[in-house]
């Protein structure tokens, strides 16, 4: 990543934007900033990206998220098989939401 310096004015309620210095990508994926001050004054701020909890336990679990990310690789190498099964009996209440 580049380095950017731009100088930011803050709005009558203290803010200040940060959307010049995102990239379109960012802004997609970033959904919060950690702030910290440093001894010396200076502000940091590092993206941070959130998962819903739901989520969470396949980024604990490396063999459940290796073996999500193979599934992943063989569905965009068209190495998938169709079956006729009905899984909606495995789905709880929050899965049928999105459904």
């Amino acid at each position: 990543m580049r380095k950017q310096t731009n100088r930011v004015q803050m709005d009558t309620k203290y803010r200040i934007c940060l959307g010049g210095f995102l990239s379109k990508k960012e802004r997609e994926q970033l959904s919060s900033f950690r702030v910290s001050r440093q001894e010396d004054g200076t502000i940091v701020l590092n993206p941070q990206v959130e998962i819903p909890a739901r989520e969470h336990w396949i980024h604990s679990n490396p063999a459940a998220l290796a073996s999500l990310k193979r599934g992943i690789e063989d569905a965009k190498n068209q190495r998938i098989v169709d079956v006729d099964i009905d899984f909606s009996a495995f789905l709880d209440d929050e899965d049928k939401k999105h459904v």
